[in-house]
């Protein structure tokens, strides 16, 4: 691809489409956010992780849950696994790099909390693993992946895929949907 003003456009073309062909899992979408509305006002918490870029985006909406995201208002309980690099080390080390979610899933996880797993390709070994530690410990599992994450479809109870092929528009569809959600959820508690 030349870099021109025309690749630029036609960048911003593919992210807008891929943004309003997600539109059509709005749904699945309305009903992630009655489980975390019902997960908070049921003294629960939200455990989120990811890897890379989907680690940030699992940091960034505990934040904006524990933050604040447009109001002022309680916080809400919710924690990003992925943020304590002695324990994602000491996992990683002594355990497999596979564990780092299972294992803190097993401490921290309990009936009634929800695991939100984002994973772009939906077949990372480690989120597998969290989402399956998770779900033996009784929380609701809800996974945003991209078009093809079928291996997480199988195990959560409720999956949003992003209609796309393309890592970068997953992920851009991500931040949205995650973006969605936080809204939604503090304007509704």
């Amino acid at each position: 691809m030349i870099i021109s003003e025309d690749s630029i456009f036609q960048l911003f073309e593919e992210s807008k489409n891929t943004i309003n062909d997600s539109k059509q899992i709005t749904e699945v979408i309305l009903l992630a956010i009655h489980e975390i509305i019902n997960c908070i006002k049921n003294g629960n918490k939200i455990i989120i992780f990811g890897n890379g870029g989907s680690a940030a985006d699992a940091q960034h909406m505990a934040a904006e849950f524990i933050g604040r995201f447009l109001l002022e208002r309680q916080s809400f309980p919710a924690i990003a696994l992925t943020t304590d690099s002695s324990i994602l080390t000491a996992i990683g080390n002594d355990y497999d790099f596979d564990e780092i979610f299972s294992r803190q899933c097993d401490a921290l996880a309990n009936k009634g909390d929800i695991i939100f797993a984002i994973s772009t390709s939906g077949k990372s070994k480690n989120i597998i693993n969290g989402i399956k530690k998770g779900k033996e410990k009784g929380a609701k599992i809800i996974s945003i992946t991209g078009k093809n994450g079928n291996d997480l479809e199988k195990i959560s109870d409720i999956i949003l895929k992003i209609p796309s092929e393309s890592t970068p528009r997953i992920q851009e569809g991500h931040r949205i949907v995650i973006h969605i959600i936080c809204e939604l959820v503090e304007k509704n508690i």
